[in-house]
């Protein structure tokens, strides 16, 4: 029996509210005058919500192990990263709606800039998604079948979109497409059984075409394919923990993830603007803050600029983030906890292997070591530095919807 299991044994339910906040990428490493954006940013109400709370520190997966965004975000919701490991791909498929039968395997797609067989852009310097959907549209058009096997593209936010093959005999058992890295050649998936050559042979033919239709392009002239996924088998969140969720995201992918675990998703409606999109988020939540026991909110930015090595940008998205924890504390939340599924340090430009910084906020937290929320602090919490996937445990004991074990 795993921690999930045992911990599902104990659950009751009752009509305590719990949120989730994660911002994506949360954690980060010393850069400007030796401080995080974590630190240098202004949050005074994070900060007040700190003094009240129990801070500690998560590892996703295990120390030294870098996430990916699938593995940290199953650990922040209970489950074992290392037992159930997921395809990114199905995770971007399922968030922009897409029905995948056992005939499919699916990959998350970047369009990227490429040069003479040279990846110079990983994400095409992140185009508007309406051009990413005209080079999709262009592509479907193009290529709709390959060795007997049914090719389909759909497009996602910015450089992102999904492939989906659909035949007889397709196996995701697949290297990624992918470099990983700026400058570097393009790379094709390679099998890692026997049974998945064909569906490697098929991808490779795909990348190729693709290169070939979008030469001219200015940004947009090649793709990288990672996360090859058929629909995995996951015990489902609601069932586990007894309770009522929702999730709140824009991005596809987490949307997906959401889906996945068997969360009702709900419809955010688009703003421009990272302040008007997490107003967006917030009204979502205020509109449907009595149909549910638990929520997942998730706010994308923190990562994509810590991506970027935009320190500053990343700053301003923890920024906005802080102005709205009034209005979200002024539901009256039983539980509330603050993360990040992982850290994207600026410094390093891309997900780290350093710990997260977390704050859970309840009545029952033994509260008064710190004031303010960060990285530093975190570190010397009350809850020290504990399993990502221990967290979701702490979640319903502060919310009193665990029953003692043993007599």
């Amino acid at each position: 029996m795993d921690k999930q299991e045992f911990v599902s044994k104990l659950t009751v339910k009752n009509d305590t509210k719990m949120l989730m906040l994660i911002m994506d990428g949360l954690g980060g490493a010393p850069m400007l005058g030796g401080k995080t954006a974590l630190e240098v940013a202004n949050t005074p109400n994070m900060d007040a919500l700190a003094s009240a709370s129990d801070l500690g520190q998560t590892v996703p997966v295990i120390p030294g192990i870098t996430p990916g965004s699938g593995p940290g975000h199953l650990g922040l919701f209970g489950y074992d990263p290392v037992k159930y490991q997921i395809g990114r791909g199905i995770l971007e498929a399922l968030g922009i709606g897409l029905e995948v039968s056992n005939k499919d395997v699916v990959a998350r797609g970047n369009f990227a800039t490429v040069r003479d067989g040279v990846v110079i852009d990983r994400r095409a310097g992140r185009p508007a998604t309406e051009e990413n959907a005209k080079v999709c549209e262009l592509i479907n058009s193009k290529i709709s079948e390959i060795d007997g096997v049914k090719v389909q593209v759909f497009p996602g936010k910015e450089h992102r979109f999904v492939l989906k093959l659909t035949g007889d005999g397709l196996d995701d058992r697949l290297t990624d497409a992918d470099p990983q890295r700026d400058r570097q050649p393009i790379e094709y998936a390679k099998a890692l059984s026997v049974e998945a050559e064909k569906t490697a042979k098929i991808v490779n033919e795909f990348i190729k075409r693709v290169v070939d239709l979008l030469k001219n392009g200015e940004r947009i002239s090649g793709c990288l394919l990672r996360g090859f996924s058929k629909y995995p088998d996951l015990p489902q969140f609601p069932e586990v923990y007894k309770i009522k969720s929702a999730a709140i995201a824009t991005y596809p992918m987490y949307r997906g993830l959401a889906k996945l675990v068997g969360m009702e998703v709900l419809e955010v409606p688009a703003a421009i603007g990272e302040m008007e999109t997490v107003r967006s988020e917030i009204k979502v939540l205020k509109d449907n803050y009595d149909k549910y026991d638990f929520f997942y909110f998730h706010v994308k930015h923190t990562d994509s600029y810590g991506e970027d090595s935009n320190f500053m940008a990343k700053v301003d998205v923890i920024e906005t983030v802080d102005k709205v924890i009034p209005e979200i504390m002024s539901l009256k939340p039983d539980v509330v906890v603050i993360t990040g599924d992982h850290s994207t340090p600026a410094l390093v430009g891309g997900h780290s292997w350093h710990p997260v910084p977390f704050l859970l906020y309840s009545k029952y937290s033994r509260y008064g070591l710190s004031n303010f929320f960060n990285e530093k602090e975190c570190a010397r919490g009350s809850l020290g530095t504990i399993e990502a996937r221990d967290l979701m445990t702490l979640l319903l004991a502060n919310a009193m919807r665990l029953e003692k074990y043993g007599a």
